[in-house]
């Protein structure tokens, strides 16, 4: 498998980058910061458009509501947090104020998952997707790299409806092409296969890619697909995939419960039921450590990406 790296970034800058560019192009979109405006990369849109960005202070909450408020006057907001704030402390307003009213705001959530490394349990929430996911007419998007963060900041200001974008702080590689077209529920064929199907999302995208390098030593012949879109779900994608290979991986920066893999168990027993194994953290807190430290410890790394492969390739019938 040959992926031409085209640099290292984090995917927080992908979505500062594609939200400076709609304050250029949309006179609608408005943003909205709790307090961390250096950390969401939110400093761009808030140079070029002063009037259209508000610093709400540490009051989550109120931003919610303020977002909410907002597209009733036909505005755009993105609101722009940790995402342990943007989900868990405020729950409540999401789901009463944005989700159930359908107000079109867009929840744009970085250092999520285990990568936030040294802050620690308290701050690295691993249940977001499942909270977001189960809301009635929540869109969920988790973007693999940079450019795709970059660009599916673009597309979501499109989308009518409430979106929970969820990023991270570490450097990472970059491999979606810059002019790639991100299409919400449509999933990325990066590379077909016949032996095994591994659907990831977010950074565990990349290590999946590594992973099938190691595989294709091993001779197996691995499709990969990046579910970036997690509600809603590509579900034409993964039936077409594991009726051909037969087994699926599927690997996630988030809790085994309520997240990726979860979702797509839904799609398959409901529809072609086959073997499928999770790379995901199981039913635990985080740590204080370095990001690449934490997911071997938390067992999100590329070699269980590699064992998972091997290990429902064995299960198959």
């Amino acid at each position: 498998m040959e992926i031409e790296i085209l640099g290292n970034k984090d995917t927080r800058s992908g979505f500062g980058e594609g939200l400076a560019e709609l304050g250029r192009t949309n006179p609608n979109v408005v943003a909205l910061c709790a307090d961390l405006t250096g950390s969401l990369k939110m400093d761009a849109f808030q140079k070029e458009c002063p009037t259209r960005f508000f610093q709400v202070g540490i009051a989550e909450a109120n931003m919610m509501g303020m977002a909410a408020g907002m597209t009733v006057g036909g505005k755009i907001p993105f609101t722009g947090t940790f995402a342990n704030f943007s989900t868990g402390r405020v729950y409540d307003q999401i789901r009463q104020s944005i989700a159930y009213s359908q107000k079109n705001v867009k929840i744009c959530a970085s250092h999520a998952g285990l990568t936030l490394g040294e802050d620690g349990a308290t701050h690295q929430i691993l249940e977001d997707i499942g909270m977001m996911r189960m809301l009635p007419n929540m869109t969920v998007i988790v973007p693999a790299d940079f450019n795709q963060t970059k660009q599916a900041t673009i597309a979501i200001a499109a989308h009518e409806g409430p979106v929970y974008l969820r990023f991270g702080r570490p450097v990472m590689p970059i491999f979606v092409k810059p002019d790639a077209k991100f299409i919400i529920g449509k999933a990325d064929m990066i590379q077909e296969g016949t032996d095994v199907t591994i659907i990831a999302c977010g950074h565990l995208v990349w290590k999946s890619i590594e992973a099938v390098q190691i595989l294709e030593a091993k001779g197996i012949s691995v499709e990969l697909i990046n579910m970036h879109t997690i509600k809603p779900l590509d579900v034409n994608a993964i039936l077409k995939s594991v009726s051909k290979t037969g087994c699926l991986v599927t690997a996630e920066e988030h809790m085994m419960n309520g997240g990726l893999g979860e979702a797509v168990s839904q799609v398959l027993v409901r529809n072609l039921p086959v073997p499928q194994e999770f790379v995901a953290v199981n039913d635990s807190f985080g740590e204080s450590g370095t990001p690449m430290e934490l997911m071997t410890k938390y067992g999100i790394d590329t070699q269980n990406v590699v064992d998972a492969a091997l290990k429902v390739m064995a299960r198959k019938a």
